[in-house]
């Protein structure tokens, strides 16, 4: 097996703000692994908050030997094992952008879709949420009432400002713009306890189905405590990072935002997806914002999940690679082998 690596600039269509920043631009690597005359592929991206710039994505990937497991088949059955120590070593990204390439070429080798050694036999298809970051009440109106009309079903929104009015009034005025919405709050933990608790009822009066992370990240103890009293569903976003944070979380909170690039890979979902059922706690599929190729092994999990939220691909300006949709309000894995997409535009290096 050969391995190659770039290192691409993804450009948001627009300044995405939530409560701890603002972005304009992302930068991924993307990782082919070739073997046979086939390749697959994998992207992890870049992130601030979990400490991962391009250099690092690129020396960790650099140095996952996948050649002393000899084919696809068996990397992608060692990767999360003791033996191969890869998914221990390596942070979640890494290792999740290691599983979707292998995962792609193991499918195309078999001339099988991903989904299907994932578990399941049609492809998935799910309403996603569509984000609207912290932005003025006339631009949330507005673009509240374009995904409405593009088909959107289901809006999150950001809230989390110094003044929580703003954040209520940006609700009240997307509720009133895009009436037949289901709405999805996303403070990114910037609230207090005593702030949380006051604000939920007035949220769940605006009719919003669910609010993720509205507590500071660190104490799921207090998270759990406010989700027993909370008049809508609460979901750990932050504070449920590993399989062990998710089985503490199991049956106190109402969901957990599970995100390839924070858990591991669609393997390690998937134990997550385990670890609650049955418990009360039900699953939500998130992303961060990168393209099509990093965001498809999640699509081809989105059966699994009550909350679907896979539109990282939808904020970019140009999305270089194609094959799971989006633009309607609905992502699909297709029936093509592996993860069924396929780079469609020329990408700009990043020096």
């Amino acid at each position: 097996m050969r391995a190659r690596l770039r290192t691409v600039r993804l450009d948001l269509a627009e300044p995405l703000r939530i409560s701890r920043s603002t972005m304009t631009t992302r930068q991924a690597v993307w990782l082919t692994v070739d073997h046979e005359g086939l390749s697959g592929h994998g992207e992890a991206v870049t992130s601030v908050y979990y400490g991962l710039d391009a250099d690092t994505l690129l020396r960790l990937l650099s140095a996952v030997d996948l050649n002393r497991f000899g084919d696809p088949e068996s990397a992608l059955e060692a990767l999360h094992t003791k033996e191969s120590a890869v998914a221990d070593a390596m942070p979640p990204a890494v290792t999740a952008a290691v599983e979707s390439a292998l995962l792609d070429l193991v499918g195309k080798r078999a001339n099988t879709p991903v989904h299907r050694l994932l578990g399941t036999s049609e492809p998935p298809v799910a309403a996603t949420a569509r984000t609207i970051g912290i932005t003025s009440l006339l631009r949330a109106a507005a673009e509240a009432r374009r995904l409405a009309a593009q088909g959107f079903q289901v809006i999150k929104i950001k809230a989390g400002t110094p003044d929580p009015e703003d954040d209520v009034e940006r609700v009240r005025v997307i509720r009133d713009a895009a009436p037949a919405a289901r709405l999805l709050l996303d403070p990114n933990g910037a609230w207090t306890v005593r702030q949380a608790e006051a604000l939920l009822p007035r949220f769940a009066e605006l009719g919003v189905e669910a609010v993720e992370q509205p507590l500071a990240p660190g104490d799921p103890a207090a998270l759990g405590s406010l989700a027993e009293r909370s008049p809508l569903p609460v979901i750990a976003d932050e504070d449920a990072v590993n399989l062990e944070d998710v089985r503490r979380l199991a049956g106190r909170v109402h969901g957990v935002n599970v995100k390839l690039a924070k858990c591991g890979g669609a393997r390690a979902a998937l134990r997550m997806a385990d670890v609650i059922e049955g418990s009360g706690t039900e699953l939500m599929l998130g992303c961060l914002t990168a393209s099509t190729l990093g965001l498809a092994p999640a699509v081809h999990l989105a059966d699994r999940a009550r909350w679907t939220d896979l539109d990282g691909h939808l904020l970019l300006a140009h999305d270089p690679w194609s094959g799971i949709g989006g633009a309607d309000g609905v992502v699909r894995a297709n029936g093509l082998p592996g993860l069924g997409v396929e780079e469609v535009v020329v990408h700009e290096d990043v020096a």
